[in-house]
C-alpha cells in the first residue's frame, strides 16, 4: 500500500485493530472481545459486530456488559479505528477489560430490511428507466433515494412501487462476496451511483448482489433474501432540480 507524504500507511479500514464481524455474519448480534484502548474518541475493541455507519446507512446501537455493569452504545465512528460512542455519563470498561458485546437488534433489523430495500429500489429504477443513483440515506424503515431521472414517466410511482414488490415476493437470494478490485469493477454496472465512492486505496471491495437484480459495491448490512424486506411504499416523489428525483419509501410488514 501506497504510503503518504509523511511516510506513515493512509488511514484506511485496512489499517484499524478491530476485526469487523458484522461483514462476514450480518446476523450477529451477541460476542466477546477485549477492549484495546479508550479515549476521547470513543471505545476500541478487538472484535466488533458494531456498523459504523456508511453508505447512508446509520450505525449500530447496543451495549457492553463488563464487570457487573452495562455500557450502553449510543453509535460508531469511522476514524484511524473504529470507535464505539458510549452513552453520556455511563461507565466505560479500560484498556484490556473482557467485555460482551451485544447489538440492539429491533434497530439493525429494521435497518437491515430498509437498506435491501433500497437497493431492490435501485435495482429496478436502473433496470427499467436506466437511472443512476445521486443520493440517499435512511432510518430505520424509511429512506428516501435520489436519482439522475430528467423525464417522470406516466405512472411511474405506481410502475416502480409495483416492481419493486414483485422482486420482494420473488424471494431473491441476497450474496456478500468480496473480490480484488480489478475483478470487482471488470462487473459491468457495478458502481449504480453517478460518482464512484469506492476510495482508490480500497484493493478488495464487497459486492452485494441481489441475485438476478442488482449487483453492486456496498459496505452496509443486508438481509439474506428479499422476502424478509416486507413491503416497499414510494410515498412521496420530489423533483429536486436539474432533472434530479427523489424518492421517498418506507418499509412495512
Amino acid at each position: 500500500m501506497d504510503r503518504g507524504d509523511d511516510g506513515r500507511r493512509p488511514v484506511t479500514e485496512d489499517n484499524w485493530r478491530t476485526q469487523r464481524l458484522e461483514l462476514d455474519d450480518q446476523t450477529l448480534r451477541e460476542w466477546d472481545a477485549t477492549v484495546l484502548a479508550v479515549g476521547e474518541d470513543g471505545i476500541v475493541l478487538d472484535r466488533s459486530a458494531f456498523y459504523p455507519g456508511g453508505g447512508g446507512q446509520p450505525p449500530d446501537h447496543g451495549v457492553l456488559l463488563w464487570g457487573g455493569v452495562q455500557t450502553a452504545i449510543v453509535g460508531a465512528r469511522k476514524g484511524d479505528d473504529l470507535y464505539l460512542i458510549p452513552a453520556e455519563g455511563d461507565l466505560v470498561p479500560a484498556a484490556g477489560t473482557a467485555v460482551s458485546g451485544a447489538i440492539a437488534d429491533d434497530r439493525r433489523t429494521a435497518l437491515m430490511r430498509t437498506h435491501s430495500g433500497l437497493h431492490v429500489l435501485c435495482g429496478v429504477v436502473f433496470r427499467d428507466y436506466g437511472s443512476l443513483v445521486t443520493g440517499g440515506n435512511m432510518e430505520p424503515f424509511s429512506a428516501r433515494m435520489d436519482f439522475d431521472l430528467p423525464e417522470l414517466p406516466d405512472g411511474f410511482r405506481t410502475a416502480v412501487e409495483e416492481a419493486c414488490n414483485a422482486e420482494i415476493v420473488a424471494g431473491r437470494p441476497i450474496a456478500v462476496r468480496v473480490l480484488p478490485r480489478d475483478d470487482a469493477f471488470a462487473i459491468p454496472d457495478i458502481i449504480r451511483t453517478a460518482t464512484n465512492l469506492v476510495p482508490p486505496e480500497v484493493k478488495e471491495v464487497r459486492i452485494v448482489d441481489i441475485v438476478g437484480l442488482d449487483q453492486q459495491a456496498d459496505g452496509g448490512t443486508h438481509v439474506a433474501s428479499t422476502a424478509a424486506i416486507g413491503r416497499i411504499e414510494v410515498v412521496k416523489i420530489e423533483n429536486k432540480g436539474k432533472g434530479f428525483r427523489r424518492l421517498r419509501i418506507k418499509i412495512t410488514d
